[in-house]
């Protein structure tokens, strides 16, 4: 069983840390300085469980630019599992909810191999390939 919910308490955004830190900062090497960048105050934080135990996370906040959508991450043992597309699904009803102003741009920085997920919810591929944190990415968005 999968749950995704919007992060309550100093517990869970502890919790929503630790995924990031060992997803970004220990497997793929990202600087902490760049992990942690200052945008967690004015975000909207979730976390997902499988099972009851703790397995992934995101965020979203609002920018000059539009809606973006940030920090997807599912811990390595729970992969495969349905999490991340619920994380999307999770994440995307409440931008919604709370910016449905017809021309809202959702955007988010997507990683090549994620980029098949967030096409599955109309996210197009915009511009050209960058660096981030040392990875490959490519700007998606959508309109509302």
């Amino acid at each position: 069983m999968i749950r995704v919910k919007k992060v309550e308490h100093q517990e869970e955004l502890d919790q929503a840390f630790a995924i990031r830190e060992k997803v970004f900062i220990e497997e793929q090497e990202c600087d902490r300085d760049e992990e942690f960048d200052g945008f967690d105050e004015e975000s909207t934080h979730f976390i997902a469980y499988y099972q009851d135990e703790v397995a992934g996370t995101s965020r979203y906040r609002k920018t000059a630019k539009g809606i973006k959508l940030e920090r997807f991450a599912v811990l390595k043992e729970f992969r495969g599992a349905g999490i991340g597309k619920r994380l999307v699904s999770t994440v995307l009803a409440d931008v919604l909810f709370h910016y449905n102003e017809p021309g809202t741009l959702i955007y988010l920085h997507a990683q090549l191999t994620a980029m098949p997920l967030y096409a599955k919810y109309d996210f197009k591929k915009v511009g050209e390939m960058f660096m981030e944190a040392n990875i490959e990415h490519f700007e998606m968005q959508k309109v509302v």
